[in-house]
């Protein structure tokens, strides 16, 4: 990569970084889509799993005292089944197929039959939704609207909402980039100058954003997290269509 293009995505994995880091959600998404538009897929794959480990991992160690180890231990174990069966067939899909997935997560998590319905309290429902966050992110790249209508479904306050998330995709990132780190070759492989300055960006943008959390209200926190995961998914959605409709794969 040149030195302008690494300083380019270095700056806009700050922002993502920061975004995520007050509502624990969406800067992945933004990060995934720009990555997909600029690499190729499994390139773009692994070095969204390197940044999403260090932005994660970090906003984990800075928030440790309000993760719910019981809902990630769940969700951690639905995660392990899928990534088990899905290595097996190593399946990548298109970008089109990797925009469109993304756009109708959030949507038909609000579809679902209300027994079902998100609640990180309960075992069998981590089971579920980590096997179908873990299927999403190696398809996508990204679980973002699955994993955060899963920890919104429950009264955690925003802190534990973030902490607990921040550990279940350190780990999510971790298994993608195994899963993606031997399906890229050496002309699009993984840029470590680039993923060095990836690492830096992410704690820069994490640690800017913590005293924005703390000035948040839950009222504010909530419904401003689910205003930005409605709007993503929803450009997602465009793209995608636009893609495979228009520009083909």
């Amino acid at each position: 990569m040149t030195a302008t293009l690494i300083l380019g995505l270095a700056s806009t994995m700050v922002a993502t970084a920061f975004l995520s880091g007050i509502f624990g959600m969406a800067g992945g998404l933004v990060l995934m889509g720009v990555l997909l538009a600029l690499l190729p897929l499994p390139a773009a794959m692994a070095l969204h799993a390197v940044t999403q480990m260090a932005s994660n991992g970090w906003r984990g160690l800075l928030w440790v005292r309000y993760v719910r180890w019981r809902a990630a231990a769940a969700f951690l174990a639905g995660c392990a089944v899928a990534f088990i069966v899905w290595t097996q067939w190593r399946y990548v899909p298109s970008k089109p197929v990797a925009f469109i997935l993304l756009g109708l997560s959030p949507f038909v998590v609000r579809l679902v039959p209300a027994d079902i319905r998100p609640d990180p309290e309960r075992l069998a429902n981590g089971l579920l939704y980590g096997s179908a966050s873990m299927t999403l992110m190696l398809f996508a790249g990204v679980s973002g609207p699955l994993i955060d209508a899963y920890f919104l479904g429950r009264t955690f306050d925003r802190r534990e909402i973030v902490a607990t998330k921040a550990v279940c995709q350190t780990l999510s990132h971790a298994a993608k980039l195994a899963y993606f780190g031997g399906l890229v070759d050496q002309a699009s492989g993984l840029d470590l100058p680039m993923a060095a300055a990836a690492i830096v960006a992410s704690m820069l943008g994490t640690s800017l954003a913590r005293p924005v959390l703390e000035s948040l209200t839950e009222t504010q926190y909530r419904v401003w997290a689910t205003r930005i995961i409605t709007a993503i998914a929803a450009i997602y959605l465009v793209q995608g269509s636009y893609l495979l409709l228009w520009a083909g794969p």
